[in-house]
């Protein structure tokens, strides 16, 4: 078991892998999208729109992810994965549009430099939407500031405007309109025609890619049919590419936020398997159409019996941090994961040692 932590572009810097050495990380997982691009587009539709995407797609070179890396092991640090791709480099692999073809040989390139920097793992989420439909609130202990879903309580839905996917806008110039409906059966058409020409380039490369559930998890938003909103649709997504580079990036929190799905038989099915590439722990109050992110021991998830089961099962991947409520304090973010880390160390140790 590694103990890693998730750092967004802006944060890559050696202060905040100091940070993570000092709170018992041995591993950084990178976002390099940057999600909160300083040139914003007004939201249209009532939600915050987190930015303006790369719109020339430029992609990441092997000179940058070899520095990347370089930069984390200085500090003491391995570099597990690259989270997320930019919207810019596969909107049209999303939408099935007419760039769709160059975009895939552009994703292949991003995963073999991934492979030559000897960065192991790609996560992703195919989704349109994306994280979409979140408000915050004090929902956490103490009126910690966190993350809730509230189903029709919440924001309204509206169809995705053209020149978006994923909340980010690809294209300020789309015509006006908006993306058409997708069922079920289209998304997962689109998805199958990514993976079976993907993953035999993941294999050459030596990059697993780790799907990301749908978050929230529900069978559609904004006219978009979801893909692994369920537990045993993860099965699905495997299947579709028996391999071991055909992975998932397994949020725990999501999977608790489905509805009829056991997050225990989950880990305990995906670990033994050994399907997993690294985890998200997080925990929850709730279920959709309705759930609260909180502290990781104070949700409805049995976070020792949890953690049990990856360390009987053998997981050796590195599992994080994803959200946190933020404290109240002069450094929110950081307390909050300062927090987090600490507690699964603990948890750790003591189930390592059957002191728990």
């Amino acid at each position: 078991m590694k103990l890693g932590l998730g750092l967004y572009r802006h944060m890559l810097t050696p202060d905040n892998f100091r940070f993570a050495r000092q709170a018992g990380a041995t591993h950084i997982v990178a976002h390099w999208v940057d999600y909160w691009g300083q040139d914003k587009i007004p939201s249209t539709d009532g939600q915050h729109n987190w930015g303006v995407t790369n719109n020339q797609g430029r992609l990441w070179t092997y000179e940058e992810l070899r520095d990347l890396k370089a930069a984390v092991n200085a500090a003491g640090l391995e570099l597990a994965a690259i989270e997320n791709l930019d919207p810019a480099h596969w909107y049209d692999i999303l939408l099935d549009g007419p760039k769709r073809e160059r975009q895939m040989e552009d994703i292949k390139t991003i995963i073999r430099r991934m492979g030559k920097a000897g960065i192991p793992t790609l996560g992703y989420c195919f989704s349109l939407v994306g994280v979409w439909g979140h408000v915050q609130g004090p929902y956490a202990r103490g009126g910690a500031e966190s993350v809730g879903f509230l189903g029709p309580d919440g924001p309204k839905e509206t169809p995705i405007p053209n020149g978006q996917v994923w909340n980010m806008t690809y294209d300020p110039n789309a015509p006006a309109g908006s993306v058409p409906p997708v069922t079920t059966e289209e998304i997962w058409r689109r998805l199958e025609g990514f993976l079976k020409e993907m993953v035999p380039v993941a294999e050459e490369a030596g990059v697993r890619l780790a799907a990301h559930p749908d978050d929230p998890p529900m069978p559609a938003l904004r006219g978009i049919a979801r893909l692994v909103h369920r537990p045993e649709l993860f099965q699905r997504l495997l299947d579709v590419y028996p391999s071991y580079y055909n992975a998932l990036e397994f949020c725990q929190g999501t999977t608790a936020e489905m509805a009829g799905g056991d997050v225990y038989e989950a880990i305990d099915k995906y670990t033994r398997q050994g399907n997993i590439a690294y985890v998200h722990f997080r925990n929850v109050r709730g279920k959709v159409p309705k759930y609260h992110e909180v502290f990781l021991d104070e949700g409805d998830v049995d976070f020792v019996r949890a953690m049990g089961i990856y360390i009987k099962n053998n997981f050796d991947g590195v599992i994080i941090p994803d959200h946190t409520p933020r404290m109240t304090c002069d450094a929110p973010w950081h307390a909050g994961m300062a927090y987090a880390l600490g507690y699964m160390r603990a948890l750790v140790q003591a189930l390592e040692s059957g002191k728990a």
